[in-house]
């Protein structure tokens, strides 16, 4: 099946150019985990570019052709496609059969699942492709009240001649998110958790939490937005 980020492939470094916060973040952990990282959700390659310039080989997995051509791009020009090892595939069922100490899945791309049961398949399936003890890294948000007041069905210029909508679902906790320019644009669905239902499911999953923190800066999160794991396979 196509991928709703196909038809933004092109669109989509114009229009996450902002979101830098998290870089330095993924690229420490896998510097610290010594060895090849899986990056669940590789899209264009914003996280994995900046590790494998440091030297990390990175497998990076995503459901969208589009995307992940558009990595191969960016990798051969940052000199690093040597290092990147680009596979078309599913969060919940990732092409690898090799096993690391490091996984990652950036910008919040688990909340492209919809259910516990598809949330619980996605983390299984990344406890998997770690060695014992190795560890998965993540980031999600869960709206506050302002936020969806704020943006609520509103098209917003989120970068020069880019607009976003955001139509939120408070009883389904789910976001219908869009997309576009003047060439085309595309819509997609995610679904937020609170904080103590990831915990839940990181326990139903195997995991042994090892850190929660409230932002990149590794600050422990104390209630807000957005949410940073870390989690031992047990």
């Amino acid at each position: 099946m196509a991928s709703p980020y196909d038809a933004i492939a092109e669109l989509y470094d114009p229009w996450s150019r902002s979101v830098v916060e998290d870089v330095g973040f993924y690229v420490e952990e896998a510097r610290a985990a010594g060895g090849t990282v899986v990056e669940l959700g590789v899209g264009t390659g914003r996280i994995a570019i900046p590790v494998a310039s440091e030297g990390v080989p990175v497998i990076g997995v995503d459901s969208s052709e589009g995307m992940l051509a558009v990595c191969r791009r960016r990798a051969e020009l940052a000199g690093v496609a040597h290092l990147l090892d680009l596979r078309l595939g599913d969060l919940r069922e990732p092409p690898v059969s090799e096993r690391v100490r490091l996984v990652t899945c950036p910008f919040r791309s688990f909340l492209h699942l919809d259910t516990d049961a598809e949330r619980l398949r996605a983390l299984r399936a990344a406890r998997e492709l770690l060695v014992p003890g190795g560890r998965l890294a993540f980031d999600v948000f869960a709206p506050s009240r302002g936020d969806i007041e704020e943006t609520h069905g509103r098209w917003l210029e989120r970068e020069p001649g880019i607009w976003e909508r955001a139509d939120w679902d408070e009883v389904s906790r789910t976001l219908t998110l869009s997309v576009r320019d003047d060439h085309g644009g595309s819509t997609m669905s995610l679904a937020w958790l609170a904080p103590e239902d990831w915990r839940r499911l990181l326990a139903e999953a195997g995991f042994e939490l090892e850190a929660l923190y409230g932002w990149f800066d590794r600050r422990p999160y104390r209630g807000g937005e957005d949410t940073v794991w870390i989690a031992r396979r047990s």
